[in-house]
């Protein structure tokens, strides 16, 4: 019923938004096959130094921040278990890892929806920090040894990157916004 004196609406224009706030789901498929490319990634031999990046971790933070009913905590426990599998280190302290990260991008999700990818990363730095410290303290007191704050370094990397890495991963889930944006 519209009243002839009522104020008419503007029709809703998206392409003064950009891509980054007007997303759609990415595709099961990219997000297993993205994190299973970060897995293999982290097999590699480069991971052996204490303050390397850790890439699948950071693939996990992204998807858990994005997709966070898709990828949660039972993928990030499993993976942390095949790493520790792996690093043939001690048996669950990556999947503690992993598990913590996935809870603070996924407790953060709807705030760092609101943020672009540098401030996503500055918001998930402490997460990354506070991750490294719980299971680098829980391995020093097994170990009765302190190995260091070469972890530290890494935690920051691994932040730094995320901006990177997220852009990347945006490209197959931009949808065609950026299309229509050329054509208008």
């Amino acid at each position: 019923m519209n009243r002839p004196d009522a104020p008419r609406r503007a029709p809703l224009d998206l392409r003064g938004i950009p891509p980054e706030r007007v997303t759609q789901p990415a595709r099961a498929a990219f997000v297993w096959f993205s994190i299973v490319f970060a897995w293999l990634i982290s097999l590699l031999p480069w991971r052996v130094w204490e303050g390397a990046p850790d890439v699948l971790l950071l693939t996990l933070a992204f998807w858990c921040v994005r997709q966070p009913n898709r990828v949660g905590f039972l993928t990030a426990f499993v993976l942390g278990l095949l790493m520790d599998v792996h690093d043939s280190g001690l048996f669950g302290e990556m999947a503690l890892r992993y598990v913590l990260v996935a809870y603070g991008a996924t407790a953060l999700h709807r705030r760092l929806q609101r943020f672009d990818l540098l401030g996503q990363a500055l918001h998930l730095a402490p997460v990354f920090f506070a991750a490294g410290l719980v299971t680098t303290l829980l391995h020093a007191w097994l170990a009765l040894s302190w190995p260091g704050w070469d972890w530290a370094l890494g935690a920051v990397l691994t932040a730094a990157l995320y901006p990177i890495l997220g852009w990347v991963l945006q490209l197959s889930f931009r949808g065609d916004h950026d299309g229509n944006n050329a054509a208008a």
